[in-house]
């Protein structure tokens, strides 16, 4: 018994280390985020990073169904997946250069049309399904670090944890950045930073459609 809570203690221990670790460097999940976060609202920001914990459920259950092997084992499926990330990212950050909406201070509040609840959940949730570099790290998270024998139970708890890792993180940094003073910092070259958050978004399209399937 000893023996099992150390094994699993030790697997847990790793999974939050190689999770934080991963969430904190800034990639699709983090832009998108981001900007949901200053171009729209807090709401906005935390629904986004909603959509991004509620997608990992996704990622978690094919890996544990085996099927995740066979994605990265397929070339034809996992570019599917590669292009369609790709596109959706090419997509986004085309909106963010066209975007010439504005948003206003009045009475100490931050007035801009919001985005309903359902577009804010969806781009979380199709940014980070669509990521095929997430398909690789859950993989390599069950396989590698996780062994055959740990329970289906206790693995889809580390999943969980991972899950909800990722919706703390990502709401801290939408009430983050809608604190009055980045507020007032975005509002007086929000066009520019619109403008550079498009840019390096359909920079990482273009990065994911020409990376190797391997």
């Amino acid at each position: 018994m000893e023996l099992l809570f150390t094994t699993y203690l030790t697997e847990l221990i790793a999974v939050v280390t190689i999770t934080i670790l991963t969430i904190i460097t800034p990639g699709p999940d983090f832009l998108i985020v981001v900007r949901n976060s200053l171009v729209h609202s807090t709401r906005s920001g935390i629904l986004t990073a909603l959509g991004v914990a509620a997608a990992i459920w996704v990622h978690i259950f094919y890996t544990l169904a085996g099927i995740g092997v066979l994605l990265s084992q397929s070339i034809l499926l996992f570019s599917i997946v590669k292009y369609l990330g790709a596109a959706y990212l090419l997509y986004i950050g085309y909106k963010s250069l066209k975007s010439t909406a504005k948003a206003t201070l009045e009475n100490g509040d931050f007035k801009k049309q919001d985005i309903s609840a359902i577009a804010a959940f969806k781009m979380g949730f199709l940014n980070n399904m669509l990521n095929p570099k997430a398909t690789l790290f859950f993989l390599s998270l069950f396989t590698q670090l996780v062994s055959a024998s740990t329970p289906i139970a206790i693995q889809i708890t580390y999943g969980a944890i991972v899950s909800i890792t990722c919706f703390v993180w990502f709401s801290l940094v939408a009430v983050f950045l809608n604190r009055s003073y980045i507020k007032n910092a975005f509002l007086s070259a929000q066009q520019y930073i619109e403008k550079v958050m498009g840019a390096v978004l359909m920079a990482l399209g273009a990065k994911v459609a020409l990376s190797s399937s391997n």
